[in-house]
């Protein structure tokens, strides 16, 4: 049986009750054990051909890999952005048994 895989997946969004509501939401629904919210950082970044300076949230969320997929049509439906930062970076290790409870609270059929 094969190990399953994890992933770390970043997201940016507006600080306070936003970065709240997108974090709680995604764990309520079982798409993530658990969201971090780091706040405030500052992105500068383009923009309709304009150099932006916000302060924003950054998400944290841990999944297994399987839930990529209902992961990202969740933060595309709740998420205030035209265009949302979504990016998953593989988790290679893990301490076993935070890796297990990850799996044991997200749902990922």
């Amino acid at each position: 049986m094969n190990k399953p895989e994890y992933l770390l997946v970043l997201c940016t969004c507006p600080p306070g009750k936003a970065a709240e509501h997108l974090a709680q939401s995604l764990v309520e629904r079982r798409l993530a054990a658990c969201v971090n919210i780091s706040n405030p950082v500052v992105s500068i970044y383009r923009w309709k051909g304009r150099t932006e300076k916000e302060q924003e949230a950054l998400l944290h969320i841990k999944i297994p890999a399987a839930g990529w997929t209902a992961l990202e049509q969740a933060i595309l439906e709740l998420h205030p952005y035209d265009v949302p930062e979504i990016i998953a970076l593989p988790i290679g290790r893990g301490n076993p048994s935070y890796l297990n409870w990850l799996e044991e609270n997200s749902c990922t059929d």
